[in-house]
């Protein structure tokens, strides 16, 4: 399929030049997590992957994370590039936000730097920024990807983007 990317300008990439298979590569961008006024998770560093038409889903180190407001949840899927993930629920100020972040304890070789390192769907929560910027969430609701400034789509997971 010969999708026409959006064009890219200064300082932002696109992500029709991301590669597929998926790859993970370390993040520079300082990352945070709000909601209801609590920090969830605030980093710059952790990784981010990349796969051909989506936007970054980044992967906050372990000790960037709030544990507090995090407990396991039953559900686990199979990524067909990192492996099997388990997720996990968020409870914050009364808040119970199912499924909001995902983690692989035992992710494929390839991907094992993001061993335990948590990604959070964006959707859910108040705010999650990109060096200070407000993201809007991947479309479609399956996909964790971060869309700021920084890239260029179009994204999959808008409607007809099933097989890009």
């Amino acid at each position: 399929m010969n999708i026409p990317p959006d064009p890219v300008k200064p300082g932002q990439e696109s992500v029709w030049d991301y590669p597929r298979p998926a790859i993970a590569e370390p993040n520079h961008h300082h990352l945070e997590i709000i909601h209801k006024g609590v920090k969830i998770a605030s980093t710059k560093a952790g990784f981010r992957t990349l796969e051909t038409s989506h936007p970054p889903t980044y992967y906050f180190p372990p000790e960037d994370v709030a544990w507090t407001h995090l407990c396991t949840s039953p559900r686990r899927t199979i990524c067909e590039w990192k492996g099997q993930a388990r997720y996990l629920d968020a409870v914050i100020e009364g808040d119970t936000l199912d499924m909001v972040a995902w983690t692989y304890a035992n992710p494929n070789s390839s991907f094992a730097m993001i061993r335990n390192h948590v990604a959070f769907y964006p959707a859910p929560f108040d705010r999650c920024l990109v060096d200070g910027e407000t993201v809007v969430p991947q479309p479609g609701g399956f996909y964790g990807g971060w869309i700021s400034s920084h890239v260029a789509g179009p994204f999959k997971g808008i409607p007809g983007s099933r097989f890009w």
